[in-house]
């Protein structure tokens, strides 16, 4: 350990102490840093992919560093966000997002105190009512989709600008559209 109280971080290059710390690949890395360099999203050991001195989500290292060509999606087998301006279809209008009013544009909401702030009602989260999704720490009760209301798990939850949402929603209101995908005889229904 360096003179001065602890590792440097791999990201940020300040001094990471020891409640604060994550360790990957020999490397010590603040909880706040440890995110994808490409989405931003927080890492843990079940999801870190790393490159060289680069950490992402296996989702990015994916598509940045996987195998490429012929097999390996890109071709009429995978989806794709086809509105069909081409042939003179105008694309459906969406309703506009609600973005939560927490005026504090940092990924991770803070008070001044190191607390972490519900980005949904913006009052601070404590440990032992602390749900983490989307990139921030919501309260179990706040933890629910932004469009239907459906409580949420960290398995069942998307996020999408700072908001979450359950699969079905977001799907329905930011997945493909377009003949083929869905709201006809053979979709699935959501039910409230």
């Amino acid at each position: 350990m360096p003179f001065g109280g602890g590792n440097k971080c791999g990201c940020c290059q300040k001094t990471v102490y020891f409640a604060e710390e994550v360790q990957c690949e020999g490397k010590s890395w603040h909880k706040s840093c440890f995110l994808c360099m490409v989405c931003k999203k927080n890492l843990d050991s079940t999801t870190v992919a790393v490159h060289v001195d680069e950490i992402y989500c296996k989702s990015c290292y994916g598509k940045k560093y996987g195998p490429k060509g012929y097999g390996f999606g890109g071709g009429a087998g995978t989806l794709s966000m086809d509105t069909g301006e081409g042939l003179g279809i105008k694309p459906e209008v969406q309703a506009p997002h609600r973005p939560t009013t927490n005026a504090n544009t940092s990924k991770f909401a803070q008070k001044p105190g190191g607390s972490d702030v519900c980005p949904r009602c913006e009052k601070t989260v404590y440990a032992a009512e602390k749900v983490i999704g989307g990139g921030n720490s919501w309260h179990k009760a706040c933890f629910r989709c932004a469009k239907c209301g459906k409580g949420l798990e960290s398995t069942t939850v998307a996020d999408r600008d700072g908001e979450i949402f359950c699969k079905g929603c977001y799907a329905k209101n930011f997945g493909p559209k377009g003949f083929g995908f869905g709201q006809g005889a053979g979709a699935l229904a959501h039910s409230q």
